[in-house]
């Protein structure tokens, strides 16, 4: 007898364990399966980051579209429970009281990949599964770098202060290539070029995919997870993760103004900031991918 599953997860075991942790009725089916390619290791749903941060007491999660960027965040494979966050070189980041969990996604041995990058680096293995020639980001100099181009052989470099076109020989879009171009964009790129890329939203209209982001030097940038909503107070709640500096895991923030909620931030739409363990947003600093 043919037995489906979710990966790590048979059915009607897949269907129950999400009805479970999403609060969704029990005959709602599981997600269809996603690409998190980075993986060495087959993906399993109870790593999840749904599965491991129910909503608030009272909430739901707001609903995402099949196959969107937010579903894809939603279903993030996390480390096991109370890893601690590693900078670029293995060391310890200090502190580490601000996280809640950390993502399973690689950093890389440079001090490359910091808040903006692990931004871009989400919204790019996004891509990836969906198709790979959507993939660019705007470098600080104004250079708008696609991935398809890049495995086409079309590259850039650095020429004095100004990154220009080069030319190499063309290659297959693996996985392997994407993080090469990934390190070749974080050299590049930050939270100032990434800024001027994205587009200005209200609070009030926060999903999961924005950006908290401060272009600059010094600035910063985190990623909208996740959020919750409840049904009759409409009260919103999101999520968030971050990279910082140096270069550091990915990871879930802790709200530590609020301990009742965990790792979940309440979303006041009238107010002016939006206050994260290691950097406050005003209001206006949230934005969208075009």
């Amino acid at each position: 007898m043919l037995t489906l599953s979710w990966p790590g997860i048979p059915l009607p075991d897949a269907a129950a364990f999400f009805a479970q942790r999403l609060q969704a009725p029990s005959s709602a089916p599981p997600p269809q399966p996603l690409k998190y390619a980075w993986l060495t290791r087959p993906y399993d749903a109870r790593t999840a980051l749904a599965a491991r941060f129910a909503p608030p007491a009272g909430c739901q999660r707001v609903a995402v579209p099949a196959g969107s960027f937010g579903e894809w965040l939603r279903y993030l494979p996390l480390r096991p429970a109370d890893t601690p966050v590693r900078l670029h070189n293995g060391q310890l980041k200090n502190p580490q009281t601000v996280h809640a969990a950390v993502l399973d996604i690689d950093t890389g041995p440079r001090d490359l990949q910091q808040c903006a990058d692990a931004v871009m680096r989400l919204r790019g293995e996004y891509l990836f599964g969906q198709d790979f020639r959507r993939i660019h980001f705007r470098l600080t100099s104004g250079y708008d770098a696609w991935f398809g181009d890049w495995v086409d052989g079309r590259r850039f470099q650095l020429q004095g202060e100004d990154v220009v076109p080069t030319t190499q020989p063309a290659e297959a879009p693996t996985h392997a290539a994407l993080r090469r171009y990934f390190d070749q964009v974080f050299t590049f790129a930050g939270s100032l070029s990434l800024s001027r890329e994205l587009r200005p939203v209200a609070l009030a209209a926060m999903q999961p995919g924005d950006v908290l982001i401060k272009g600059g030097t010094p600035g910063h940038a985190v990623l909208v997870l996740d959020m919750a909503e409840h049904p009759k107070t409409h009260q919103r709640y999101a999520l968030l993760a971050q990279s910082y500096m140096p270069a550091q895991d990915l990871h879930v923030l802790r709200n530590r103004h609020s301990s009742g909620l965990g790792a979940w931030f309440l979303v006041e739409p009238t107010a002016q900031w939006l206050e994260t363990p290691e950097w406050n947003f005003s209001a206006d600093q949230l934005k969208r991918w075009p």
